[in-house]
């Protein structure tokens, strides 16, 4: 059996997914054979894997850290949100169902345990180290009887656990000793000890806070982590960028040609797979910004219509505020617009959607010949083509299927003038196809605009990678971090009161209400596990998005 370690964080957007790719490299690096696993994820940033299994992009660039292929069996719940009260739940990589939080936290996720620890066993079987990265706060009291993806997941496997902090949000201190004296004594006893993520300043400033937090605490800081700038690397949770601000940190590179290109990516509600856009922020002279009103368009060589995983939803807040006008205005100037799954299907004429919105049919924007009728079944698949004479790969993630009616082909969608649609995501990330999808734009645009004749995305990105693992090797303690992979958490940690209040100490029952019903799961749905079967006692509603909002 191997070793392993669990990455919890005082928050969400901790560092625990850099974290996690940094250790990952860091090992691969030294010649261990190492996976990463999240039990338990919720993100609409995700990816498709070779074997066509839908999981969460991070767990996916974790992967390429530790050099190795992504599966399903390293994500095995993956939570896709639709609305603020229910998500779709993606089971081994495939759609089982729409779920409300209610219903999922009231017992449906606890029914995965025996699912995500069956996985986890198997990645432990066929590697060195397993690298789980947790989700949100392992002190999320309310639902910690539940859990699969924090405590649950290191109870089950007897893992150490490693509490990563944000020392630029504040307060790290206080969270690092709550998130600790928050856990059951049983919980406590796998938490090793923490590790400090985004420090700006005099590490020698910072010790005897970290001194005074081993007397708290018994447990030491296994490292401390500078705030680096432009890692560029896969974002789990949201988009980390405000409206109107740059994609992520980087810099833009001067302009190989004359002039920089500036890209405009409108900011749909449920945005999914924003990295599509990476790609051509890592471009020198390329400036990509998200925007939301529509005089933000103006000066736009390129406008990007993103993934959606509310299509319907999207086209109507584009219309409310007045970009979808702008976009077909656009069109008609033939200034170049592209759109990518949802955003293919939203410039389409006619929208057919039964499933994901139920709102029947809705017209599109109609600056592309095509209509898309929803599908319950969901297409994910990893096509490789051709386009602009350069070869193509990509991944596709989408309900919706698109009868193309005119037009160029491009990709599986279409072009017309300057405006192209395809559901396939991922696809700027082939080096050729981008430089001559960007000469397109900068024609189109008349700007003198050139591409750098040797800009390589997945050489970028491995090098990122390399910084991440970089970072856990200079900043950190490997020896005793690879101690606590080996060995497990330290024996004799002594456990810091309170500890967790009593199951049902404040809930509903103690406050004289009844609990909330489960909501009841419909006939026929049935869960597309890797064997076709469904884990005991789980079961998945099929949750209307208005109903549940009502």
């Amino acid at each position: 059996m191997s070793g392993g370690l669990l990455v919890a964080g005082t928050t969400s957007d901790a560092g625990k997914s850099v974290v996690t790719a940094g250790i990952c490299r860091w090992l691969v690096r030294r010649g261990v054979k190492v996976a990463p696993f999240k039990a338990q994820n919720m993100s609409l940033n995700s990816f498709v894997t070779r074997e066509g299994a839908e999981i969460g992009r991070a767990q996916a660039m974790q992967a390429q850290a530790a050099r190795v292929e992504p599966t399903a069996l390293m994500n095995p719940v993956l939570l896709k949100p639709g609305s603020d009260r229910s998500s779709q739940v993606v089971l081994m990589g495939k759609p089982v169902g729409e779920m409300s939080a209610r219903g999922y936290h009231g017992g449906r996720q606890e029914a995965l345990l025996g699912t995500v620890t069956d996985c986890l066993e198997q990645l432990r079987s066929t590697y060195d180290a397993v690298i789980c990265e947790g989700a949100g706060s392992p002190a999320e009291i309310n639902l910690r009887r539940t859990d699969i993806v924090n405590m649950g997941i290191a109870r089950a496997a007897k893992f150490p656990v490693l509490v990563v902090g944000d020392i630029d949000r504040g307060g790290v201190f206080a969270s690092f000793f709550g998130t600790t004296a928050l856990l059951s004594a049983e919980d406590q006893s796998l938490v090793a000890g923490y590790l400090v993520n985004k420090f700006r300043g005099d590490v020698s400033l910072l010790e005897p806070g970290l001194d005074m937090l081993y007397g708290l605490t018994g447990r030491r800081t296994y490292g401390v982590l500078p705030y680096t700038h432009g890692l560029g690397i896969d974002e789990e949770d949201g988009l980390r960028v405000s409206l109107r601000g740059a994609v992520r940190e980087s810099v833009v590179a001067p302009p190989h040609g004359e002039h920089v290109l500036r890209v405009a990516v409108c900011a749909v509600p449920l945005m999914s797979n924003f990295t599509d856009v990476d790609a051509l922020a890592a471009e020198p002279g390329v400036v990509v910004r998200f925007v939301d009103r529509p005089d933000e368009l103006a000066d736009a060589d390129l406008v990007v219509v993103p993934g959606t995983r509310g299509t319907v939803k999207a086209l109507a807040w584009l219309r409310e505020r007045g970009l979808a006008d702008a976009l077909v205005r656009r069109a008609a100037e033939g200034r170049p617009v592209l759109g990518i799954c949802g955003g293919f299907q939203v410039l389409g004429e006619r929208i057919e959607d039964e499933v994901e919105s139920r709102a029947g049919v809705v017209d599109g924007l109609g600056v592309l010949p095509v209509r898309v009728r929803f599908e319950r079944a969901k297409t994910l698949a990893r096509p490789v083509g051709s386009a602009l004479g350069e070869p193509v790969e990509g991944y596709e993630i989408h309900h919706g299927v698109a009868d193309v009616r005119g037009g160029e082909p491009f990709l599986d969608g279409c072009r017309v003038g300057a405006v192209w649609g395809t559901h396939w995501h991922g696809s700027l990330e082939s080096d050729g196809f981008r430089r001559r999808f960007l000469e397109e734009v900068a024609r189109a645009a008349g700007r003198r605009f050139v591409p750098a004749p040797d800009t390589s995305f997945g050489v970028l990105r491995e090098e990122q990678l390399d910084r991440l693992g970089d970072l856990v090797e200079e900043h950190a303690d490997t020896d005793a971090l690879w101690r606590l992979i080996e060995g497990g958490a330290p024996a004799g940690l002594p456990f810091v009161p309170p500890g967790a209040p009593p199951l049902g100490a404040g809930g509903p029952e103690s406050r004289g209400a009844a609990p909330d019903p489960a909501p009841q799961s419909p006939e026929g749905l049935e869960f597309a596990g890797s064997a076709g079967s469904r884990p005991g006692g789980l079961e998945i509603d099929d949750v209307d998005v208005n109903q549940e909002a009502s």
